[in-house]
C-alpha cells in the first residue's frame, strides 16, 4: 500500500470509511496503488485504470476508460456532458459499496481487459466542439485574435471552447472571453503558467507572483 494514500485517507473528514473500504477492495484485486492528482490511483502494468475520490454529496470510483465498459448494470455516471472517457460509480454510504461489491469487481476486471486489449476512446475532434456565438463574433471583430486562437494547440483550443460555452448568460460568456484575450495572444492555455515562476507548472494562474518578492 502507498503511504501517500494513507495520509490522504487519514485527513478525510467525510467519506473516510467508504473510501477506505473501496481501497481494501482494490488492493485485493492486485492493482498497484499510487497517488496521482492528489487522489488514490490504481494501475495495471503502469496504465491508469481508476481512481477513488470524494465530493460533497458522494464518493466515487472513476474509471479512466469507463465509456468503453459494457455497464450492464447501468450504474456508470458521466460527470458532465463534455466528459468523453471517464465514468464514475457513485456511493453515498458503506452499504451501497457492500451491496455492489461483486459488481464493482466485475467492472474492474473488465476495465483491466480493456487496457490489455489496447482499446482507445474515440474522442471528439476539435472541429466538433461547440463554439460560443460570442467567440465567433470576437473572431469577426478581430482577425488577429482569431489567428492567435487557431495557433494554439488543439488541446488548448478545446479547453477554451468548453470554458467559453459553459455559462448560460451571454454577459458571462463575453466576460470569460475578454478575460482570456491577452492569455490567448501570448499562446497560453487556460491552466498554463503565465508568470514563469511556478514550481507547479503548468497549473498556474499567475497568482503566485508574490513568491518573487
Amino acid at each position: 500500500m502507498n503511504s501517500e494514500v494513507d495520509k490522504y485517507l487519514d485527513k478525510l473528514k467525510k467519506w473516510q470509511t467508504e473510501l477506505t473500504r473501496l481501497r481494501d477492495l482494490l488492493v485485493d484485486l492486485g492493482l498497484t496503488e499510487e497517488y496521482k492528482w492528489m487522489h488514490p490511483c490504481y494501475t495495471y502494468n503502469e496504465a491508469n485504470i481508476l481512481l477513488i475520490h470524494e465530493f460533497k454529496d458522494y464518493c466515487a470510483i472513476l474509471f479512466f476508460k469507463g465509456a468503453l465498459l459494457n455497464d450492464s448494470n447501468n450504474i456508470l455516471v458521466q460527470q458532465t456532458e463534455n466528459t468523453q472517457s471517464a465514468r464514475q460509480i457513485r456511493f453515498t454510504n458503506i452499504s451501497e459499496i457492500e451491496d455492489l461489491k461483486s459488481t464493482i469487481k466485475a467492472y474492474i476486471f473488465e476495465a483491466i481487459e480493456v487496457e490489455k486489449a489496447g482499446l482507445k476512446i474515440k474522442k471528439k475532434q476539435t472541429s466538433e466542439f461547440e463554439i460560443a456565438e460570442e467567440l465567433k463574433l470576437k473572431f469577426k471583430e478581430n482577425s488577429d485574435f482569431e489567428s492567435a486562437f487557431k495557433n494554439l494547440t488543439e488541446g488548448r483550443q478545446r479547453g477554451y471552447f468548453l470554458h467559453f460555452s459553459q455559462p448560460k448568460q451571454t454577459k458571462t460568456r463575453i466576460s470569460r472571453i475578454e478575460k482570456n484575450i491577452e492569455r490567448i495572444f501570448n499562446g497560453f492555455g487556460l491552466n498554463d503558467c503565465v508568470c514563469g515562476f511556478s514550481k507547479r507548472m503548468p497549473n498556474c494562474d499567475g497568482s503566485h507572483n508574490q513568491l518573487k518578492k
